[in-house]
C-alpha cells in the first residue's frame, strides 16, 4: 500500500513516512494489527489539558495512545537476546518496546529527548535482524505542533531538543533502523482540541 491509499483521514491529520515498505508488509501480513493502528490513529484526539498537565514518567498524550493498544492485546515488552559465539552466550538486551503484537513494534515518542530516536531505531534494527519483529512504527509530533505550543506558552517545555517527525526522518534515511521496516506518524495540529 503506497501512503497515497491511506483511509483519508490518516493522510489529513498525520505526517507519514515510510522506510522499506512497512505499510505493505503491515497491511498484507498483519491486517488485524494494520486496522489496530488506523482504528486507535483514528480516534485519537490531542487534548490541551494533555499536553499542559503532562504526567510524570508518562505523559498523559503517551497514555492516551498506549491505553488503547494495551486494551486490544498489545503489550509492552522487553525481547530477552543474546548471542552464542564458540559456545560462550553474550547476552545482548534491548530496551522495552512501548506496544508490542504479534511481530509488529511500536512506540510512542511525545516529549523525550530526541536521542530517544537512536535507541528506538537500534532496537527495531536489532530485533529485525534477529527475527523478532517485522514491523517498527513511531507515533511522534508533527513540526507544526510548534505552532500550538508557542501559542500556550510552553514552547520551552518542548523545544527543539525534543522528539519532532523532522529529526526521526534524517535518522532513519541515514540507516539507523538498518533495514527493518519503519513506518512514522506525526500527529498533526488538526487532532488538537481545546478542552
Amino acid at each position: 500500500m503506497a501512503i497515497n491509499n491511506f483511509p483519508p483521514f490518516i493522510k489529513e491529520n498525520y505526517d507519514i513516512f515510510e522506510w522499506n515498505h512497512a505499510s505493505a508488509i503491515l497491511e498484507n501480513d498483519f491486517p488485524a494489527e494494520w486496522d489496530d493502528i488506523i482504528s486507535i490513529l483514528t480516534n485519537f484526539r490531542l487534548h490541551k489539558s494533555h499536553i499542559i498537565i503532562g504526567g510524570g514518567g508518562r505523559s498523559l498524550v503517551s497514555q492516551s495512545l498506549d491505553e488503547p493498544f494495551y486494551s486490544i492485546g498489545w503489550v509492552e515488552h522487553e525481547f530477552n537476546t543474546q548471542i552464542s559465539v564458540d559456545n560462550e552466550i553474550k547476552i545482548t538486551p534491548t530496551h522495552k518496546v512501548d506496544c508490542v503484537k504479534n511481530k509488529v513494534a511500536l512506540e510512542i515518542e511525545w516529549s523525550n529527548k530526541d536521542p530517544f530516536y537512536d535507541r528506538d531505531l537500534n532496537n527495531f534494527r536489532l530485533l529485525f535482524e534477529r527475527d523478532a519483529i517485522d514491523v517498527g512504527v513511531i507515533i511522534t509530533k508533527s513540526d507544526e505542533l510548534r505552532q500550538i505550543m508557542e501559542r500556550l506558552g510552553i514552547w520551552s517545555k518542548y523545544g527543539t531538543s525534543t522528539t519532532w517527525i523532522s529529526k526521526l526522518i534524517p535518522r532513519i534515511n541515514g540507516g539507523g533502523g538498518g533495514g527493518c521496516p519503519i513506518l512514522v506518524f506525526g500527529i498533526k495540529k488538526s487532532l488538537f482540541v481545546e478542552d
